[in-house]
């Protein structure tokens, strides 16, 4: 599978919604501290706005309600590993992402074949209270080093104009979220990551 190079992280399918018909082919989906009754629908919803679009989600964390919802890609975080059960994940026929922070993260998600390895933060990020500090695109290039033709994703305080930096480091994808959401016009934004990415 080829991934695109531009892949923004969301919190609600409201967003799939407006910026999909932009051009964005990747997106993941980050639902946190969302009733289980709003979980799933939000989900399917969002699985639906991908397909139509010819796009690929990615479902952070909930492995189970992207089995069941029929998607076809997860994100775990190192804690999401702990409870999820890859088998079950493996045989359901999902990709797996894998976010890595330090060397023996990496070693534990290289063991799994994940079928892309995101570092970070490599800037400082104020998405979530992390307890590492920037990697900085040296760790960037030491990672794409380690894991070779596995696909490399930068995020933490990613922006357009750091994008470039990330590529040349090693990087194969990079990762966005507040740079978009907070920006004062996200389409504009959008567009300028996609007219840097490809």
């Amino acid at each position: 599978m080829t991934f695109d190079r531009f892949y923004p992280i969301f919190d609600h399918p409201d967003w799939l919604k407006r910026l999909l018909p932009l051009g964005v082919r990747l997106v993941q989906l980050r639902l946190k501290n969302v009733p289980q009754e709003t979980l799933r629908p939000m989900i399917a919803a969002a699985q639906t706005l991908c397909r139509d679009a010819g796009s690929v989600l990615v479902v952070n964390d909930h492995w189970q309600a992207a089995i069941d919802e029929g998607c076809d890609f997860i994100h775990l975080g190192q804690e999401d590993l702990d409870e999820a059960d890859l088998p079950a994940i493996r045989r359901a026929g999902l990709r797996v992402g894998v976010s890595t922070h330090d060397h023996a993260e990496l070693d534990r998600a290289l063991h799994l074949q994940p079928d892309y390895v995101a570092l970070g933060p490599v800037y400082p990020t104020i998405l979530k209270k992390m307890k590492w500090h920037q990697q900085g695109l040296e760790r960037v290039t030491e990672w794409k080093q380690l894991i070779g033709d596995t696909p490399l994703v930068a995020i933490g305080g990613m922006s357009v104009t750091r994008s470039a930096g990330a590529f040349a480091a090693g990087a194969d994808i990079v990762s966005a979220v507040t740079d978009i959401t907070l920006n004062s016009d996200p389409e504009a934004r959008v567009r300028a990551w996609i007219d840097a990415t490809r």
